[in-house]
């Protein structure tokens, strides 16, 4: 419903460029604060109102990236250790009254009008809001938030309050309110949630009130500051203030006089520091520095609308299609670069799973970069280069856990936080049954597959020889050592076995029989050691002998193991079904069909499969049934001629014919119940069904943004989704990839999308890329790179710094390979 009054209503923002939202609904209030959380890649802040505290509506949370603390619970007796990230206090707390009523809160006033808008140009949150107290007095509240892209620790709040049909004296409430818990995920309820203590609070003079909290065991500590002041147009006010303080908050009430239809703003400006940032003598003190010296919130917006304007010249994607894509792949680069931008370079953190959006999977960082640094690859890799530093800081600790297995080299966790240890937990809470259920996932050996492709990825786009001889080189050998090591020998088949492992597919964790103990010859697990053991031989290759003697020696790494690789490397097991088929593991065909027609009768939605069939006392162990497909992730992360060569040199005659039929196969056997699972099908099915993969783009695009009712999207975004679906326009529809030190492309837009328009930089120079359905246009950015070679449909062009090339694109249903 519109209002005249409101501006938002009256002047709507450009719709590609915003996300709106309209009213109150409580059953989708929690996820709407979700993707109108703020950040800048060091710290954000939810959604959430200025005067609502959490309950089962609101859920007010902010959170700094690597802060993590550590809690033990009972569960059925039994205690159990959990790290999180922590919900750090609240700085929003902003409300007002009529001198003497109510303040405004949910239920203590009528709203009339809502209208919240979210600038992604520029990640600015406004809010129009129209309450009537029990007076019937009519009050128009208009307000703007930020969190700096340009000044990492600081965030700022702007109210401009309008008394429509009253006059009189008017108090403001601004606070810092460290009453806060983790209970932002429903699952978790009952377990401990209080991470803060030692709460100290105070105030400066007459604007600002600060507030230093600690962390339960980490101990680690974080400081607010923030300073509030009244302006009535360019007329600074003088309130009257009186401290306020209560258990773990402190604020100010704020008391003026102001006339029916007088606009007055009050600026919130707050500094938030922590024991674990850098350059500070400590944390209190910083935060009250800068608060200090912090300019207006008009000053903080245009630094910060400048910094957006920076990211998006190096991050945007042009579309030729309509707005409602548009908007959302805009939304996605947002939400991206708010939880890894160049501030989180500078940061010992890593890729949470769900941004720094809420507290799902507590904060926990998975092989969801692997979704992830592709896109950051060719935009922004000193970032990827950051990232991939948290991994090989925790080599020690991977190391110990490959030890305690038995096992040589490196084995890194399912689920990393602080210092690298298996965050796992054993048990996950199922809501169908009400149960606690096993949780074997730290069975997902491949992390270290994932974590080898990204280092290699990394590498061949930006030949980064610094980086590879220093980090990226032994990264690559530990994680082929442990993958060496798990593999046994048959001498009668001469063929090497992994065994007790998990693919991606989470839905297996066992046979009917034996769950829980893993699976055998895991085909994604095994082509891509396959692909990882090279990849070792070729970083010992790249470096020499001379060049990484040390770090050689340092490995103990000798000719005999490098040769030891190279057998494994061509004699692991890979199953097949009868059809010629990649089976997914040994034994898969073999599993019960599941009804899926029975099912999606009974539940509607399945994605949630595993806790529907667990609820029934069943299991997916015992179906032919894929959370997302092990074998076309395969596709989505080797082209199809890669493939093929290496399950040649592995000793199979594969056909890339049967691909198609493959893809078939999986997807029809796949609930999507994994956020990137439609982000690894349009990938595979880019080249055999483009308008299919149009459409599993579309659902991949809109999943956060239009499942609102999920109990997921309230809990925060999923990143490395949101990342996958950018990169499918960056890299599938391209068909760039990164081989053989060129850069090779080989084009096919869906007919749903007209054009695509994008920069990409391989190893220093920019591209300019313009792609259409009769043409390719690559534009190379003027600079001191060298000449690049770039393959167009395996036609080789020379490009030099300052120049054009047009390629003609011959209209084809199909192209050689699958991109990768």
């Amino acid at each position: 419903m519109t209002d005249s009054g409101c501006l938002l209503c009256t002047s709507p923002p450009s719709p590609e460029w915003v996300l709106v939202f309209q009213g109150a609904d409580p059953a989708v209030e929690g996820t709407r604060e979700t993707l109108l959380t703020l950040g800048n890649g060091y710290v954000a802040t939810r959604g959430a109102s200025p005067e609502v505290v959490a309950d089962d509506t609101h859920y007010p949370g902010t959170y700094v990236a690597g802060f993590h603390n550590r809690l033990t619970s009972v569960v059925d007796g039994k205690p159990r250790e959990d790290e999180s990230i922590v919900n750090l206090p609240n700085w929003l707390p902003l409300t007002f009254r009529p001198a003497g009523s109510a303040w405004f809160a949910p239920g203590a006033t009528r709203v009339v009008h809502e209208h919240r808008a979210l600038d992604l140009r520029r990640g600015l949150l406004t809010r129009e809001v129209v309450v009537v107290d029990g007076q019937d007095r009519r009050t128009r509240l208009r307000q703007r938030r930020l969190v700096s892209m340009a000044a990492r620790h600081l965030a700022a709040l702007e109210t401009t309050v309008i008394p429509e049909n009253w006059s009189g004296r008017i108090e403001i409430r601004s606070a810092l309110d460290a009453r806060v818990r983790n209970t932002n995920v429903r699952e978790y309820a009952g377990l401990a949630a209080d991470h803060l203590t030692n709460v100290v609070t105070g105030t400066d003079e007459r604007e600002t009130v600060w507030l230093v909290a600690e962390t339960t065991t980490s101990r680690l500590r974080v400081a607010q500051a923030a300073r509030t002041r009244v302006h009535c147009g360019d007329r600074d006010v003088r309130p009257g203030r009186r401290e306020v303080a209560e258990d773990r908050l402190i604020g100010q009430d704020l008391a003026f006089d102001i006339d029916q239809g007088e606009e007055m703003t009050i600026e919130k400006v707050v500094a938030i520091f922590t024991s674990r940032d850098r350059a500070i003598a400590e944390p209190l003190h910083a935060a009250r520095e800068e608060v200090a010296d912090a300019g207006t919130f008009d000053e903080l917006l245009a630094d910060h609308a400048g910094a957006w304007e920076q990211l998006w010249q190096r991050f945007h994607i042009g579309l030729g299609c309509g707005t409602d894509a548009h908007r959302a792949v805009n939304a996605h680069i947002f939400h991206v670069l708010q939880t890894l931008s160049p501030h989180t370079a500078d940061l010992d953190a890593g890729v949470p799973a769900r941004g720094l959006h809420g507290e799902a999977y507590r904060g926990h960082v998975f092989w969801d970069e692997l979704f992830v640094f592709p896109f950051l690859n060719f935009r922004l890799p000193e970032l990827t280069r950051a990232l991939l530093r948290y991994r090989h800081r925790r080599l020690p600790q991977a190391r110990r856990r490959a030890a305690a297995l038995g096992i040589k080299g490196a084995l890194f966790p399912w689920q990393s936080g602080s210092d690298g240890r298996e965050e796992t937990p054993a048990t996950v809470y199922n809501p169908r049954s009400g149960r606690w259920i096993p949780d074997y996932s730290s069975r997902q050996y491949h992390i270290n597959l994932a974590v080898a492709y990204n280092v290699w990825k990394y590498w061949q786009t930006t030949a980064d020889f610094g980086f590879l001889a220093a980090y990226g080189a032994e990264l690559l050998i530990e994680t082929a050592r442990f993958a060496a090591s798990l593999a046994t020998y048959d001498p009668a088949a001469d063929r090497y076995d992994i065994r007790g492992v998990m693919g991606p597919d989470e839905f297996h964790d066992g046979y009917p029989d034996r769950p829980g103990e893993g699976i055998d010859n895991s085909a994604y697990v095994n082509i891509m050691t396959a692909w990882s053991l090279a990849r070792a031989r070729d970083a010992h290759r790249l470096l020499g002998q001379f060049h990484g003697a040390e770090l050689w020696q340092g490995l103990r790494l000798s000719e005999a193991e490098l040769e030891l690789w190279e057998h494994i490397g061509r004699r692991l097991r890979v199953p097949f079904l009868p059809n010629g088929i990649i089976e997914q593991f040994e034994g898969y065909g073999q599993l019960a069909e599941l009804d899926w027609d029975a099912y999606r009768a009974r539940y509607g939605d399945i994605k949630l499969l595993g806790f529907i069939l667990e609820a029934e006392n069943d299991n997916t162990n015992r179906y032919q049934v894929s959370k997302q497909a092990d074998v076309l992730m395969l596709l989505y992360l080797l082209t199809a001629e890669e493939l093929t060569a290496l399950l040649r040199h592995l000793g199979y005659e594969f056909d890339p014919a049967t691909i198609p039929a493959t893809i078939d196969y999986y997807l029809a056997r796949t609930p999507h119940g994994s956020s990137l699972s439609r982000v690894a099908h349009a990938w595979v099915l880019a080249r055999s069904d483009r308008r299919g993969s149009w459409r599993m783009l579309r659902e991949a695009l809109e999943y956060d943004l239009a499942d609102t009712h999920a109990d997921a999207a309230r809990e925060g975004i999923h990143l490395g989704a949101m990342a996958g679906t950018l990169d499918i326009l960056q890299r599938c529809y391209t068909g760039l990839d990164t081989r053989e030190d060129m850069l090779w492309l080989n084009p096919l837009l869906p007919d749903e999308l007209d054009s695509l328009d994008l920069d990409i930089r391989y190893r220093g120079q920019w591209i300019r890329l313009h792609l259409d359905h009769r043409e390719l246009r690559l534009e190379t950015l003027p600079g001191a790179a060298g000449m690049i070679t770039v393959a167009v449909r395996e036609v080789l062009y020379q490009l030099t710094p300052g120049t054009t090339t047009t390629v003609p694109l011959t209209p084809r249903t199909a192209g050689r390979g699958h991109p990768g």
